[in-house]
């Protein structure tokens, strides 16, 4: 059967590249969209009156469904039991659909308006973007368990690391081009608060989600081609004998101790990323005293650099191995990056310095989901694959949804008097606070990564070996 299975769709350097593309294309635009808030916050906080702590809270919604709800975990397992085709269909239109209530409510909701939800006092805008933004979020984590399992159907035993490091390096090119093409779409370069165009940059989110959808619709006909090719390989012995995914199977996942040290790792290693790119923008202009348009440029530099490093350390990883290893000095990097940010007085912190930080962030982001997103079909079978990337996801997503909030409520707190008037007049923020957090997670970081070593080494999951099979 092996021997068969070789022969089919996926053996094709091109067809298998082309597939890649295609589903990357899709986060691609899906990361454009999540941070286009970002390099804009100040509109936020001057044009439509939210404060820190409630444009944190909107940074956070992107998680709420998938946490509250275990959306995630009901992702996967629909991946594993529907399949990726109706899957990836359903992603794209989850997507699509919050992002046009988010453009709805900034575009046509008073902005004065204000409403209170379970005792939270907080602008009518805000609950349509947070709404919105909630319901975005179930499609493109749906959307990133589907990629993964997508990319091991096809590379598995091949460029594995290689692929997801490309896929992971596209998807990091849509948060560089949102930090330049945000703040355009928006007009953040006039001082005149109405002569903003906060929806504009919304609106072409929402176009380029389409296209995106689009994309995954594409790729579906990839994927109808490469189940028959394999289904024809089989005998009608190895049908019957083949293991379908059962529930019980998520029981296998949560007890499984080389799962639950790569996924503590993944929410803390995460929750010093992608929150601190919500505020990454303002930091750099508050600690630089530049223009946030300015500052949105230097943060760009971040995933640049990123997607740069991710597919060489993929390649590596693939020939070389040593994921456990590569996942122990990214956490290393991250934890020095964000005290970097956090002691280095702002006298003598200057541009070069804040590049040679970002730099290092971004050494980091690459070498930590490099490694890790491929290890775990190493640590688990393929036939509940899909639920435990939901699962590991899903834990993931409970510190992105709470540590947006953390750190804007940690603003406020170490920013008495800073508000969207003081804002108007010249006052900045000191995130040092927020950057001493971000370290801690760290920290954090580190020592599971060790524990993973220690696991690894203990269960023989073979997380330092080679992902290409001579």
């Amino acid at each position: 059967m092996v021997e068969k299975i070789q022969k089919s769709l996926r053996d094709s350097q091109t067809a298998r590249w082309v597939a890649l593309g295609l589903i990357s294309l899709t986060m691609f635009f899906a990361y454009f969209f999540v941070d286009i808030a970002s390099p804009i916050k100040n509109q936020f906080e001057i044009v439509y009156g939210w404060s820190s702590d409630i444009f944190g809270l909107y940074g956070g919604m992107e998680f709420f469904f998938n946490v509250f709800f275990a959306f995630l975990i009901l992702s996967g397992i629909i991946l594993d039991k529907m399949g990726i085709r109706f899957t990836m269909i359903t992603s794209g239109l989850t997507m699509v659909l919050g992002a046009f209530i988010k453009f709805y409510g900034l575009s046509f909701v008073d902005k004065s308006a204000i409403v209170n939800v379970f005792g939270l006092t907080m602008p009518l805008t805000a609950l349509y973007a947070s709404i919105g933004f909630a319901i975005f979020g179930i499609g493109v984590e749906m959307a990133g368990i589907t990629v993964s399992k997508t990319i091991v159907k096809w590379f598995r035993g091949k460029e594995l690391a290689l692929a997801m490091g490309l896929e992971m390096a596209i998807a990091r090119l849509g948060v560089f081009a949102v930090m330049w093409l945000s703040p355009i779409f928006a007009n953040n370069g006039s001082n005149n608060p109405e002569e903003w165009t906060t929806p504009n940059a919304f609106l072409w989110g929402l176009i380029f989600l389409t296209i995106g959808f689009m994309s995954f619709f594409i790729y579906t006909f990839m994927d109808i081609k490469i189940d028959k090719e394999i289904g024809d390989a089989m005998t009608q012995e190895e049908k019957d004998n083949e293991e379908q995914f059962r529930i019980s199977d998520l029981k296998k996942i949560f007890t499984n101790t080389g799962f639950l040290a790569i996924a503590g790792l993944c929410v803390l290693f995460y929750s010093a990323i992608f929150p601190f790119q919500r505020f990454a923008t303002e930091m750099l202009s508050s600690k630089l005293s530049i223009d946030p348009k300015e500052a949105a440029r230097y943060v760009s530099m971040f995933p640049i650099g990123a997607m740069i490093l991710t597919p060489f350390i993929g390649l590596f990883l693939d020939r070389k191995g040593l994921g456990a290893t590569m996942m122990l000095y990214g956490a290393l990097l991250l934890t020095v990056s964000h005290l970097i940010f956090a002691l280095v007085p702002n006298d003598i912190f200057n541009i070069p310095f804040a590049i040679f930080t970002i730099v290092i962030l971004g050494i980091a982001f690459s070498l930590v989901p490099a490694s890790m997103w491929p290890s775990l079909p190493k640590i688990v079978e393929d036939r509940y694959l899909g639920s435990a990337y939901g699962a590991i996801f899903w834990i993931q997503n409970m510190g992105l949804f709470g540590v947006p909030i953390l750190i804007g409520w940690a603003l406020e707190v170490s920013n008495p008097g800073v508000n969207a008037e003081a804002l108007a007049q010249g006052a900045v923020y000191d995130y040092t606070v927020p950057e001493l957090i971000f370290a801690g997670f760290g920290v954090l970081a580190v020592i599971l990564s060790f524990v993973l070593k220690i696991v690894d080494k203990k269960r023989a999951y073979g997380l330092d070996i080679p992902n290409i099979k001579k």
